[in-house]
């Protein structure tokens, strides 16, 4: 830590660094302190004192590397040279905001962003360096009129009478308040200081009274230690205490109280020292208050919240219920993309004012803990009936209107996740992260609304946490494994080929479907090395089948599916291709499943890498047909060669009689597929009948239990041809 005080070689350089510039700097500096210099200087002496300072802020500023140290001993050495006043430290501030760096220019020239981070962390050292040079100083005079008052006790002790002169030299000469009073409270002597702290002559005659003066203006607890004091089991206390005048103002005040005793150690008197602390009192407040808010709503922030947070889910708060609503705005980046961070601003601004108007009582407290996320917490008597969710309902009635910013109105939407629960049951991490899975929860069902939170969507939410952090290393470890489902042709009953499905053998929730990881991959981008290793797992077994088959492995192929991130990824067609020269096949033996709603509507450049696989006789089957919103006559241009009829268009023919609508339905799919030259591949067939009604209908292929759940590899030409049940 810097002494406060600039020695004889950092003045000599900062004289060195002087020039005309930096004597007008200095010029500036001084006119703009000279107000506040007390005692007085001449202007000229004050800005010869200010021009070595003036330097070394300078050399400072133009560091390299950049270091603010110098301005730490500037701020202390400023309260040496007479800017001893709290008032003088704006001037000083703001003078080195606005005129320094064009006074220090370095050259060659530094960004301006960098100029003015400088400047900014030179005035937090130099406002540093001053505070603590006027806070020594403070301390210093304190000590020492604590010392004299000491010595004062111990003369009057010894002697009273006799130190009478010396005593009140002191007493009456310090800034610091200093009163005696009987052990009945009665004011024997007070000083001038002392008269000044409480308000004035006029009402310190009407507090005469210790016991009665600590009563009227402290808590109860101030009178427990005043009563031990004087009773004589306690020799002395220290508070920081606010005491109320009479015009209405309050002063904050660092009171010691400390018990005189006779040589033979009997109590006599009781001695007071106070000291006028209010501006401290006061800055330490306005930083508490910026370290717990947040500058742009002026709200609590994340720090105060989950103060209040812990307080509220403590089991001796008293509280007994709570609630706490996690909101966020829905689709707030296209706000900030769209017209910019200051309109973002704006509009978070306008909506912290709607939800702070949703608050009914002092229990309720609205906090911005991010970017456009607020956090609510509701205790006391409203937290009991559902407070929680009737303060989500308001949040959302709030945000109902559009909110207008400079002319235009933007229309603000939320979701909300609510928790509820008693005091003493929750921690906040837990309380926290509830929240924060059911507003997800209300985000994923279209949002603008809330979701109360539930153990079964919590539990789930975990363990889809922990799917999505296990991948990678199931991936290294080989957790992965493939089963193939047969493809039968329908005309003649052999196996067509086999359609390739990953599973995932999890160490601890054992075998896991596609359904329960793939949307797991596909958010995280893993699904693209895995979507690569099945391809490559695959491919060696359909070249395995091949080699199996003697002069049949023609007829033989293997579905894989493709998700449409892979679709998107740029290696796709390059990856493809070195997976079947790797294992040694054609390309005519790979089938790429796409589904339905990644293909319809894609332009020219998404279809592009399945066309070019295409081209190189690999077959496309469009996925889960008839799920989606297709227009039929948009077949003609995808580069598609199978269609991939979804199970829910068969049901009906499970059973004699088939359903006569499933039949059209079907009947007409198949005949535009054939008109196009598509083959027509059925998932999902489960009986015999439902197979027949098929083959009758013209489809190609088909899948399902009633021919073969899906297994491994060597179990491809074994069908069931059984119901399943």
């Amino acid at each position: 830590m810097s002494s406060g005080k600039v020695g004889p070689r950092d003045q000599q350089g900062a004289t060195r660094a002087g020039d005309h510039r930096l004597r007008r700097f200095a010029a500036i500096w001084a006119r703009a302190i000279h107000p506040s210099v007390q005692p007085p200087l001449a202007l000229a002496e004050l800005e010869a004192r200010l021009l070595p300072l003036a330097g070394l802020l300078c050399g400072a500023l133009l560091s390299e590397p950049f270091d603010a140290q110098a301005a730490d001993a500037v701020g202390a050495a400023l309260v040496d040279a007479h800017c001893a006043e709290p008032e003088a430290l704006v001037p000083v501030l703001g003078v080195v905001d606005t005129h320094l760096a064009p006074y220090c220019a370095p050259e060659p020239p530094m960004p301006e962003e960098e100029i003015r981070a400088r400047c900014a962390r030179l005035q937090h050292a130099l406002a540093a360096g001053f505070v603590r040079e006027l806070r020594e100083r403070a301390r210093a005079e304190q000590a020492a009129a604590s010392r004299a008052a000491l010595d004062a006790r111990r003369e009057a002790e010894q002697a009273l009478h006799s130190s009478e002169a010396r005593f009140r030299a002191v007493f009456e000469g310090t800034v610091i308040g200093v009163g005696i009073a009987r052990l009945d409270g009665e004011v024997v002597v007070a000083n001038e200081a002392m008269e000044r702290i409480l308000g004035g002559a006029a009402h310190f005659d009407e507090c005469r009274n210790v016991a009665e003066c600590l009563s009227a203006h402290g808590p109860p607890e101030l009178s427990e230690l005043y009563q031990e004091l004087v009773t004589g089991r306690r020799d002395h206390f220290r508070v920081e205490q606010p005491l109320y005048r009479p015009d209405g103002s309050v002063v904050w005040t660092d009171l010691t109280v400390s018990l005189l005793r006779d040589a033979a150690g009997t109590p006599q008197y009781q001695l007071a020292v106070t000291q006028d602390v209010t501006e401290r009192r006061l800055l330490r407040e306005r930083l508490r208050y910026e370290a717990t808010h947040d500058p742009l709503t002026g709200l609590p922030n994340r720090a105060l919240f989950t103060e209040r947070l812990d307080q509220a889910l403590a089991a001796d708060s008293g509280a007994e219920h709570f609630g706490v609503c996690y909101l966020d705005l829905d689709g707030f980046r296209a706000v900030n993309d769209g017209y910019g961070h200051t309109v973002g601003e704006q509009v978070l601004a306008a909506v912290a004012e709607r939800l702070q108007a949703c608050l009914r009582s002092p229990d309720e407290l609205l906090a911005r803990v991010g970017g456009d996320e607020f956090v609510g917490l509701v205790t006391g008597p409203a937290a009991r009936a559902a407070g929680g969710v009737a303060l989500a309902r308001r949040m959302l009635a709030a945000l109902a209107e559009p909110v207008r910013v400079d002319g235009r109105e933007l229309l603000v939407r939320a979701s909300i996740g609510v928790v509820e629960g008693r005091a003493g049951e929750l921690g906040q991490a837990e309380v926290l992260r509830s929240a924060d899975i059911s507003m997800y929860r209300a985000k994923s069902a279209g949002g603008n609304r809330y979701e109360l939170a539930d153990d079964d969507s919590i539990a789930r939410a975990i363990v889809r946490h922990s799917l999505t952090n296990g991948l990678p290393a199931a991936l290294d470890n080989g957790e992965f494994f493939i089963e193939y489902q047969p493809l039968v042709r329908l005309a003649d009953g052999r196996v067509r080929g086999a359609e390739a499905l990953v599973r995932w053998l999890h160490p601890v929730h054992g075998v896991l479907g596609p359904d329960q990881f793939i949307p797991l991959a596909e958010s995280t981008g893993l699904i693209v090395p895995l979507g690569r290793w099945v391809l490559q797992e695959a491919a060696r077994q359909a070249r395995h089948w091949a080699d199996a088959a003697e002069g049949d492995s023609h007829d033989l192929r293997v579905n894989v599916n493709l998700s449409p991130c892979q679709l998107s990824h740029p290696a796709l067609v390059r990856d493809t291709v070195a997976v079947l020269e790797e294992a040694g096949l054609c390309a005519s033996a790979l089938c790429l499943e796409v589904t339905e709603n990644a293909l319809i509507g894609a332009d020219e450049d998404a279809l592009r890498p399945l066309r070019q696989l295409a081209d190189l006789g690999m077959e496309i089957a469009l996925d889960d047909f008839g799920t989606g919103y297709s227009n039929l006559s948009y077949l003609r241009r995808l580069p598609v060669s199978t269609l991939k009829l979804d199970r829910s268009f068969t049901r009906g023919m499970q059973r004699d009689p088939a359903d006569p609508v499933d039949v059209k339905i079907v009947e007409g799919i198949v005949s535009l597929a054939h008109t196009l030259d598509l083959t027509v591949t059925v998932e999902g067939v489960e009986t015999g009948t439902q197979a027949e009604y098929l083959r009758e209908l013209g489809c190609d292929t088909a899948q399902g239990w009633y021919y073969a759940r899906p297994g491994p590899p060597e179990l491809l030409h074994t069908l069931a041809l059984a119901d399943a049940s």
